[in-house]
């Protein structure tokens, strides 16, 4: 069948990256290899101090019911995402075009590379700030040697040198987790304080239902996870769905890195409050050049994932936008430039706000994507390119639901803070019932 997926792609032009094609059978790899590539995004600063910052707002106990939720629903959604991923080999650009057109899918894509590099610029600085601090480095400089040792590792593609990279490193991650808990205990004995940490007065009520919805602020995980699934081979799709990117992975990423950081929190030191920059350097007060290593293992990891995902995702965006065809190689340079003027820059403020926004239109983009392929998916497990190439300019049904639920749940977060707990789930519950209601209405 002309256009049909196979093995004659063209590998000057596309590299191993398939940005504006499904991944070919023979493309796809082996069970471990993918799990390393994909657990790199189990390891981040971030996954420590949110469970901390949730634990000191809402409570001990509350944070952790949070953490546990989260990992039911992560895990309950990947499953079906990442099944439909390795079934057809479609990237969340490629997806999207399917959902909401080629103007639709371009902005999806916009959202998920600008996510990922605002992800880059805090978990870069956090290891050019440590840095700084263990061996005098001006930030600017330790900033410019993150950057361009992140742009060069991605150069090699998941399936021949990310897997290898982080697989090696994950040991060691775990091994400093391990560390730090036991050389806090060591240092300042051992309290249950941890498990009673929360705001003065006592912890709200509904503080749980405050720390499940905060976790849905990196739903950007379920696109990430769409992106490396594609690369899965079908024969190992229940294996992925239900371990690799299932309740295993949101275990070791949320709980146990949580419980690591509720427990740190209580028992360092640290100045001005917990924050990713004030853990850190707790921690190399703490374990010295071990924890400097620790900090750069652990934010290395995840700024592969990071880096990639913005670099194939810039490439998508403009071969959709500007038809420009330029390498991988190319991208990963434009991503390291950006994350570099946004290290430097004090910005942070705005990008916290701009990842809330944003976070919204994630939400959105996840719930229809669910609604399609649970109730409304004709996709066959070859694709016709031709069906990509030529995809409607606008899907009025899933352009139509996403702004929508988009806009509700702006609406409900600048309403107020007990408005804004519900503002993530009503974008969620929004946009699959307007993306079911609009797509019956197009096809009847």
């Amino acid at each position: 069948m002309a256009g049909t997926i196979n093995n004659t792609m063209d590998e000057q032009t596309q590299g191993l990256e398939f940005s504006d094609q499904p991944v070919p059978p023979d493309q796809r790899m082996a069970r471990m290899p993918l799990t390393m590539a994909w657990w790199s995004v189990c390891s981040a600063m971030f996954y420590l101090v949110v469970a901390a910052t949730l634990a000191l707002a809402y409570g001990s106990v509350n944070a952790i019911i949070g953490m546990v939720l989260s990992v039911i629903a992560f895990s309950a959604v990947n499953a079906v995402l990442s099944r439909h991923s390795i079934r057809t080999g479609l990237s969340v650009s490629l997806f999207s075009r399917i959902l909401l057109g080629r103007t639709g899918a371009a902005l999806a894509t916009l959202i998920f590379f600008a996510t990922a590099i605002y992800y880059a610029v805090f978990e870069g600085s956090v290891i050019a700030l440590a840095l700084n601090s263990y061996t005098g480095l001006s930030y600017s400089l330790a900033a410019l040697i993150v950057v361009i040792y992140s742009v060069v590792l991605i150069f090699g593609s998941i399936q021949n040198w990310l897997d290898k990279f982080n697989g090696v490193l994950l040991p060691f991650y775990l091994l400093g987790l391990l560390a730090a808990v036991v050389l806090a205990i060591s240092t300042h004995g051992y309290s249950d304080a941890w498990l009673k940490l929360g705001p003065e007065g006592g912890a709200p009520a509904n503080g749980w239902w405050n720390c499940f919805t905060a976790y849905m602020g990196v739903w950007i995980l379920m696109m990430f996870t769409y992106d490396f699934a594609r690369f899965g081979k079908k024969e190992d799709a229940d294996y992925h769905g239900n371990i690799n990117f299932g309740a295993p992975f949101y275990l070791v990423t949320f709980l146990l890195n949580g419980l690591v950081g509720i427990f740190l929190a209580a028992s360092l030191p640290t100045e001005g409050g917990v924050t990713e920059i004030s853990v850190v350097l707790a921690l190399i007060h703490l374990m010295g050049l071990a924890g400097l290593i620790f900090v750069w293992i652990s934010q290395t990891r995840i700024n592969t994932a990071n880096y990639y995902l913005a670099a194939v995702n810039m490439e998508s965006f403009a071969e959709t936008v500007f038809h420009l065809k330029l390498p991988k190689i190319v991208w990963a340079c434009v991503v390291g430039v950006v994350t570099y003027l946004l290290m430097l820059a004090d910005v942070f403020a705005y990008i916290l706000q701009a990842l809330a926004y944003q976070g919204i239109f994630v939400v959105a983009w996840v719930a229809i994507a669910m609604t399609h392929i649970l109730k409304f998916d004709k996709l066959a497990d070859n694709l016709d390119r031709s069906a990509l190439e030529h995809a409607v300019a606008v899907n009025p049904a899933g352009l139509g639901a996403w702004l929508f639920a988009a806009l509700v749940g702006l609406v409900l977060h600048f309403s107020g803070d007990t408005a804004a707990a519900y503002s993530a789930p009503a974008t969620f519950v929004v946009g699959a019932i307007a993306y079911a209601v609009l797509y019956r209405l197009k096809t009847s």
